[in-house]
């Protein structure tokens, strides 16, 4: 039998303690969640974030589930694209880029997208005991790529791929996702999964607590450890409709 669901959002942003703007952006829509995290250190990481999140708002529409991956590889592609279009009229931008983690579902079916470290969690039954927290995503950098990249400093935590509006090897990956009704998914930037615990992180997500109230804790998590970084949380329930 098939269920429809619903999903429920709550998503929240800050700039932290220490950064003097905030360059994470997202998009909360009815199909659509994207995270961007603008690259720290690069030029105008705040408005690759937000060219990203602007191009992709778009395509918060209802698609047949067959073509989720597709659309949101398409979407992606494009947003990219936006991206050199912004740097070819302003060249004082070259250098600019951003990670992104993206969620787009229709039905009972839902497809995760990410380019660079920010994440998707999910956590299933939450609210019951039965709530291991998967994650979703693979970070993109050199701690997947490179043997003993951990012994090299700060090269483990580099990332290998982000958007920038060159071509080559930005592509994201695409997670097919099969939503059940008790789900619950984060998306986050590394604001959150760099300086809150795993465990803190899971045991927050697990509670039976609504989303807008998960992610408040989940951002006063963030800015009680220090809030050295820009953080910003999408957290979704699917319910049966």
């Amino acid at each position: 039998m098939t269920v429809t669901l619903n999903v429920e959002a709550a998503s929240r942003t800050h700039q932290g303690l220490v950064r003097k703007r905030n360059e994470d952006s997202h998009t909360h829509g009815q199909w659509l969640y994207v995270v961007a995290d603008g690259l720290g250190g690069h030029v105008a990481g705040d408005i690759a974030s937000s060219t990203v999140t602007n191009s992709l708002a778009a395509y918060d529409r209802p698609v047949q589930a067959k073509d989720l991956a597709s659309l949101l590889g398409r979407a992606i592609n494009e947003a990219n694209e936006a991206l050199r279009r912004k740097i070819r009229a302003d060249p004082k931008l070259a250098g600019m880029g951003t990670t992104l983690v993206a969620l787009l579902w229709s039905g009972g079916e839902a497809v995760v997208a990410n380019v660079g470290d920010s994440r998707a969690y999910l956590i299933r039954h939450h609210g019951s005991r039965d709530n291991t927290m998967l994650q979703i995503s693979e970070d993109h950098t050199y701690e997947h790529l490179v043997a003993n990249a951990g012994n090299v400093p700060n090269l483990g935590e580099k990332l290998t791929r982000f958007l920038d509006g060159r071509n080559d090897g930005r592509s994201p990956d695409l997670t097919p996702l099969q939503l059940r009704p008790g789900d619950r998914v984060l998306l986050c930037s590394d604001g959150l999964s760099s300086y809150v615990p795993h465990k803190q992180i899971q045991t927050t997500l697990a509670s039976d607590k609504s989303p807008g109230e998960v992610a408040d804790q989940l951002i006063d998590l963030a800015v009680d450890q220090g809030g050295h970084d820009n953080v910003t949380v999408i957290v979704l329930d699917a319910t049966q409709r």
